[in-house]
Protein backbone atom coordinates (compact mmCIF):
# COMPACT_ATOMS: atom_id res chain seq x y z
CA UNK A 1 0.00 0.00 0.00
CA UNK A 2 1.38 3.42 -0.94
CA UNK A 3 1.99 6.23 1.55
CA UNK A 4 -0.77 8.31 -0.05
CA UNK A 5 -3.23 5.44 0.33
CA UNK A 6 -2.35 5.05 4.03
CA UNK A 7 -2.82 8.77 4.61
CA UNK A 8 -6.24 8.64 2.94
CA UNK A 9 -7.37 5.85 5.29
CA UNK A 10 -6.10 7.62 8.41
CA UNK A 11 -8.92 9.53 10.16
CA UNK A 12 -8.71 13.30 10.18
CA UNK A 13 -7.29 14.13 13.64
CA UNK A 14 -9.54 17.16 13.97
CA UNK A 15 -12.61 14.99 13.39
CA UNK A 16 -11.36 12.52 16.00
CA UNK A 17 -10.79 15.30 18.54
CA UNK A 18 -14.23 16.74 17.83
CA UNK A 19 -15.90 13.35 18.23
CA UNK A 20 -14.19 12.59 21.53
CA UNK A 21 -14.97 16.13 22.64
CA UNK A 22 -18.66 15.42 22.15
CA UNK A 23 -18.39 12.33 24.35
CA UNK A 24 -16.67 14.46 27.00
CA UNK A 25 -19.42 17.05 26.70
CA UNK A 26 -22.04 14.33 27.24
CA UNK A 27 -20.11 12.94 30.23
CA UNK A 28 -20.30 16.31 32.01
CA UNK A 29 -23.92 15.41 32.66
CA UNK A 30 -22.63 13.31 35.56
CA UNK A 31 -21.03 16.40 37.09
CA UNK A 32 -24.22 18.45 36.87
CA UNK A 33 -26.25 15.61 38.35
CA UNK A 34 -23.80 15.23 41.23
CA UNK A 35 -23.85 18.97 41.92
CA UNK A 36 -27.66 18.96 41.82
CA UNK A 37 -27.70 16.23 44.49
CA UNK A 38 -25.33 18.22 46.70
CA UNK A 39 -27.65 21.22 46.33
CA UNK A 40 -30.64 19.06 47.29
CA UNK A 41 -28.89 17.94 50.47
CA UNK A 42 -28.40 21.62 51.29
CA UNK A 43 -32.02 22.42 50.34
CA UNK A 44 -30.61 25.02 47.98
CA UNK A 45 -33.40 24.76 45.42
CA UNK A 46 -32.13 27.61 43.25
CA UNK A 47 -28.73 25.93 42.83
CA UNK A 48 -30.47 22.61 42.18
CA UNK A 49 -32.55 24.25 39.45
CA UNK A 50 -29.46 25.71 37.77
CA UNK A 51 -27.62 22.38 37.73
CA UNK A 52 -30.72 20.55 36.48
CA UNK A 53 -31.10 23.10 33.68
CA UNK A 54 -27.48 22.65 32.62
CA UNK A 55 -27.88 18.86 32.66
CA UNK A 56 -30.98 19.13 30.46
CA UNK A 57 -29.21 21.46 28.04
CA UNK A 58 -26.32 19.01 27.72
CA UNK A 59 -28.80 16.20 27.09
CA UNK A 60 -30.70 18.34 24.61
CA UNK A 61 -27.70 19.22 22.46
CA UNK A 62 -25.37 16.22 22.71
CA UNK A 63 -27.33 14.10 20.25
CA UNK A 64 -27.21 16.79 17.59
CA UNK A 65 -23.49 17.30 18.22
CA UNK A 66 -22.87 13.55 18.10
CA UNK A 67 -24.47 13.29 14.68
CA UNK A 68 -22.55 16.35 13.46
CA UNK A 69 -19.23 14.95 14.71
CA UNK A 70 -20.07 11.41 13.49
CA UNK A 71 -18.98 9.87 16.80
CA UNK A 72 -19.85 6.35 15.63
CA UNK A 73 -17.08 6.66 13.06
CA UNK A 74 -14.48 8.83 14.75
CA UNK A 75 -14.92 7.85 18.42
CA UNK A 76 -16.41 4.37 18.26
CA UNK A 77 -14.51 3.21 21.35
CA UNK A 78 -17.32 4.68 23.47
CA UNK A 79 -20.94 3.54 23.30
CA UNK A 80 -22.62 6.94 23.15
CA UNK A 81 -26.13 5.52 23.54
CA UNK A 82 -25.13 3.66 26.72
CA UNK A 83 -23.42 6.76 28.11
CA UNK A 84 -26.54 8.80 27.37
CA UNK A 85 -28.81 6.27 29.11
CA UNK A 86 -26.61 6.16 32.21
CA UNK A 87 -26.64 9.94 32.51
CA UNK A 88 -30.37 10.15 31.77
CA UNK A 89 -31.06 7.71 34.61
CA UNK A 90 -28.93 9.83 36.93
CA UNK A 91 -30.40 13.19 36.00
CA UNK A 92 -33.97 12.23 35.14
CA UNK A 93 -34.50 9.63 37.88
CA UNK A 94 -31.93 9.56 40.71
CA UNK A 95 -31.75 13.33 41.19
CA UNK A 96 -35.58 13.71 41.25
CA UNK A 97 -35.84 10.72 43.61
CA UNK A 98 -33.54 12.46 46.06
CA UNK A 99 -35.60 15.63 45.64
CA UNK A 100 -38.75 13.70 46.62
CA UNK A 101 -36.95 12.59 49.79
CA UNK A 102 -35.77 16.04 50.82
CA UNK A 103 -38.20 18.66 49.52
CA UNK A 104 -41.33 17.90 51.54
CA UNK A 105 -43.53 17.71 48.44
CA UNK A 106 -44.97 14.29 49.37
CA UNK A 107 -47.02 13.31 52.43
CA UNK A 108 -45.00 12.56 55.55
CA UNK A 109 -43.96 8.92 55.65
CA UNK A 110 -44.39 8.41 51.89
CA UNK A 111 -41.25 10.20 50.68
CA UNK A 112 -39.16 7.04 50.55
CA UNK A 113 -41.95 5.05 48.87
CA UNK A 114 -42.24 7.78 46.24
CA UNK A 115 -38.49 7.83 45.63
CA UNK A 116 -38.25 4.04 45.45
CA UNK A 117 -41.20 3.85 43.06
CA UNK A 118 -39.60 6.01 40.36
CA UNK A 119 -36.24 4.27 40.77
CA UNK A 120 -37.84 0.87 40.14
CA UNK A 121 -40.29 1.78 37.37
CA UNK A 122 -37.63 3.78 35.54
CA UNK A 123 -35.19 0.88 35.77
CA UNK A 124 -37.82 -1.12 33.90
CA UNK A 125 -38.53 1.68 31.43
CA UNK A 126 -34.87 2.31 30.60
CA UNK A 127 -34.05 -1.36 30.01
CA UNK A 128 -36.89 -2.29 27.66
CA UNK A 129 -35.45 -3.33 24.32
CA UNK A 130 -37.96 -1.08 22.59
CA UNK A 131 -37.99 1.77 25.12
CA UNK A 132 -37.06 3.98 22.16
CA UNK A 133 -38.99 2.65 19.20
CA UNK A 134 -37.71 2.37 15.64
CA UNK A 135 -39.99 5.23 14.60
CA UNK A 136 -38.47 7.53 17.25
CA UNK A 137 -40.93 7.41 20.13
CA UNK A 138 -40.69 6.60 23.83
CA UNK A 139 -42.82 3.61 24.80
CA UNK A 140 -44.53 4.30 28.10
CA UNK A 141 -44.06 7.39 30.25
CA UNK A 142 -40.51 8.47 29.39
CA UNK A 143 -39.23 9.15 32.92
CA UNK A 144 -39.54 12.93 32.85
CA UNK A 145 -39.25 12.87 36.63
CA UNK A 146 -37.01 15.94 36.68
CA UNK A 147 -39.75 17.95 34.98
CA UNK A 148 -42.29 16.58 37.46
CA UNK A 149 -40.04 17.55 40.37
CA UNK A 150 -39.68 21.10 39.09
CA UNK A 151 -43.45 21.49 38.69
CA UNK A 152 -43.94 20.21 42.24
CA UNK A 153 -41.46 22.77 43.52
CA UNK A 154 -42.97 25.68 41.60
CA UNK A 155 -46.67 24.92 42.07
CA UNK A 156 -46.63 24.09 45.77
CA UNK A 157 -49.64 21.81 45.45
CA UNK A 158 -51.01 19.75 48.37
CA UNK A 159 -48.70 16.83 49.12
CA UNK A 160 -51.42 14.22 48.60
CA UNK A 161 -52.18 15.63 45.16
CA UNK A 162 -48.47 15.40 44.29
CA UNK A 163 -48.50 11.79 45.46
CA UNK A 164 -51.53 11.08 43.28
CA UNK A 165 -49.74 12.44 40.21
CA UNK A 166 -46.68 10.36 41.11
CA UNK A 167 -48.76 7.18 41.26
CA UNK A 168 -50.41 8.02 37.93
CA UNK A 169 -47.09 8.60 36.16
CA UNK A 170 -45.69 5.35 37.58
CA UNK A 171 -48.68 3.48 36.14
CA UNK A 172 -48.20 5.20 32.76
CA UNK A 173 -44.70 3.71 32.55
CA UNK A 174 -46.34 0.33 31.90
CA UNK A 175 -48.99 1.53 29.45
CA UNK A 176 -47.49 1.30 25.95
CA UNK A 177 -48.44 4.76 24.73
CA UNK A 178 -45.90 6.02 22.20
CA UNK A 179 -44.78 9.43 23.41
CA UNK A 180 -43.14 11.65 20.82
CA UNK A 181 -39.39 12.24 20.74
CA UNK A 182 -39.54 15.99 19.95
CA UNK A 183 -36.15 16.33 18.27
CA UNK A 184 -36.58 13.27 16.05
CA UNK A 185 -40.27 12.94 15.23
CA UNK A 186 -41.14 13.01 11.53
CA UNK A 187 -44.64 14.50 11.58
CA UNK A 188 -45.57 18.09 12.48
CA UNK A 189 -41.81 18.39 12.92
CA UNK A 190 -41.41 22.13 12.43
CA UNK A 191 -44.34 23.01 14.67
CA UNK A 192 -43.26 20.56 17.36
CA UNK A 193 -39.66 21.76 17.36
CA UNK A 194 -40.74 25.38 17.47
CA UNK A 195 -43.08 24.80 20.40
CA UNK A 196 -40.47 22.67 22.18
CA UNK A 197 -37.82 25.37 21.90
CA UNK A 198 -40.33 28.01 23.04
CA UNK A 199 -41.37 25.85 26.00
CA UNK A 200 -37.72 25.31 26.91
CA UNK A 201 -36.76 28.97 26.61
CA UNK A 202 -39.72 30.29 28.62
CA UNK A 203 -39.34 27.45 31.12
CA UNK A 204 -35.66 28.17 31.71
CA UNK A 205 -36.39 31.87 32.10
CA UNK A 206 -39.13 31.14 34.61
CA UNK A 207 -36.98 28.70 36.56
CA UNK A 208 -34.11 31.16 36.79
CA UNK A 209 -36.52 33.61 38.43
CA UNK A 210 -37.18 31.15 41.29
CA UNK A 211 -38.38 31.73 43.99
CA UNK A 212 -40.16 34.62 42.27
CA UNK A 213 -41.36 32.71 39.21
CA UNK A 214 -44.59 34.32 37.91
CA UNK A 215 -47.49 31.89 38.15
CA UNK A 216 -48.57 32.68 34.58
CA UNK A 217 -45.37 31.11 33.25
CA UNK A 218 -46.14 27.86 35.03
CA UNK A 219 -49.76 27.74 33.85
CA UNK A 220 -48.89 28.82 30.29
CA UNK A 221 -46.38 25.98 30.05
CA UNK A 222 -49.24 23.48 30.27
CA UNK A 223 -50.29 24.51 26.76
CA UNK A 224 -47.19 22.71 25.47
CA UNK A 225 -47.72 19.79 27.85
CA UNK A 226 -51.23 19.40 26.46
CA UNK A 227 -49.95 19.60 22.87
CA UNK A 228 -47.31 16.96 23.65
CA UNK A 229 -49.84 14.58 25.17
CA UNK A 230 -52.39 15.01 22.39
CA UNK A 231 -49.75 14.46 19.71
CA UNK A 232 -48.58 11.36 21.56
CA UNK A 233 -51.96 9.66 21.82
CA UNK A 234 -53.58 10.50 18.48
CA UNK A 235 -53.00 8.19 15.49
CA UNK A 236 -49.86 9.18 13.60
CA UNK A 237 -49.71 9.60 9.86
CA UNK A 238 -46.03 9.34 9.09
CA UNK A 239 -46.52 10.19 5.46
CA UNK A 240 -47.48 13.80 6.14
CA UNK A 241 -44.39 15.27 7.75
CA UNK A 242 -44.21 19.03 7.92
Amino acid sequence: MTTSAISENKPNPLRVIAAWGVHLFTATGAIWGFLAMLAIFEHDWRAMIIYMIVAMLVDGFDGMLARWADVKKYANGVDGALLDNILDYLNYVVVPALFLMEAGVLPYGLQMIGAFSILITSAYQFTQTDAKTDDHHFKGFPSYWNVMALYMLLMNLPTWLNFGFLVLFNILVFIPIKYIYPSRNSYLRNLTLGLTYLYGAIGIWGLLLYPNTPSWIVWASFAYVGYYLVLSVIPKNKTHAS
